[in-house]
C-alpha cells in the first residue's frame, strides 16, 4: 500500500466510512466556509510543512496543528489535536485529561473509532469519532488563531477554516472538547 492509499487519499477516500467529498458536502450543506488546499500526499508534520508556504504561517493568524489518537489503559479513545511544533508528554497529558497510561492507537482502531488511516488524523474524524465515543482534546491555541488547517478525512488536501466554524460544525455533531490551556 502506498502513501496515499494509506491515508485514504486518491478517489477522496471514497473506501472510507466518510468520504472526504462527503464531510466536504456536509460543510457546504451546514453553510460552514473553508478553503481548500490539494498538494501530495503528508504523512507527518515535516511533510506538511513542505507544502505549508501557501498557507498562512502563525505570523499571519495561521494555526498549523498536528493530530495524535491516543489509548489509555481503560481502553479509552483520544484525538488530541495540538499546534504542530507543541511538545507533548504524554504522562503530562494523561494526568491533564484523567487517562492512565496513554499510547498510541492502532492503524486498525483508528480506522474503527475515527474512520480514517495514518496521515490524515483530524478533528473533522469526530464525524465518526462523535458516535464511537472517542474524546476530542483541543490546544487552547486553536481559539487565538484566526485560521487552523486541517484535513478533511484525507491526507493529500488541507482545509483553512476559522476556529469558530470548525467549532460550530462539532458542535453539530453533539461533540464538546476538553480544552488544553
Amino acid at each position: 500500500m502506498d502513501r496515499a492509499e494509506m491515508a485514504g487519499s486518491g478517489a477522496g477516500g471514497a473506501d472510507l466510512p466518510v468520504s472526504s467529498d462527503a464531510l466536504l458536502a456536509r460543510l457546504d450543506a451546514a453553510g460552514i466556509p473553508y478553503r481548500r488546499f490539494d498538494h501530495v500526499p503528508l504523512m507527518t508534520v515535516e511533510d506538511s510543512k513542505q507544502v505549508q508556504g501557501v498557507m498562512r504561517d502563525r505570523s499571519q493568524g495561521g494555526l498549523h496543528v498536528r493530530n495524535l489518537y491516543l489509548r489509555d489503559r481503560k481502553k479509552r479513545n483520544f484525538l488530541v489535536t495540538v499546534e504542530q511544533d507543541r511538545p507533548i508528554d504524554l504522562k503530562a497529558l494523561g494526568e491533564r485529561i484523567g487517562a492512565v497510561n496513554l499510547s498510541f492507537g492502532s492503524a486498525d482502531r483508528l480506522l474503527e473509532f475515527l474512520g480514517i488511516r495514518p496521515g490524515a488524523v483530524t478533528p473533522l474524524a469526530m464525524v465518526t469519532g462523535a458516535e464511537t465515543g472517542v474524546t476530542l482534546v483541543l490546544d487552547a491555541a486553536i481559539r487565538a488563531a484566526e485560521v487552523v488547517y486541517v484535513h478533511p478525512l484525507v491526507n493529500d488536501r488541507t482545509l483553512e477554516m476559522r476556529p469558530a466554524d470548525l467549532l460550530r460544525f462539532l458542535e453539530g455533531l453533539g461533540v464538546t472538547p476538553v480544552w488544553l490551556e
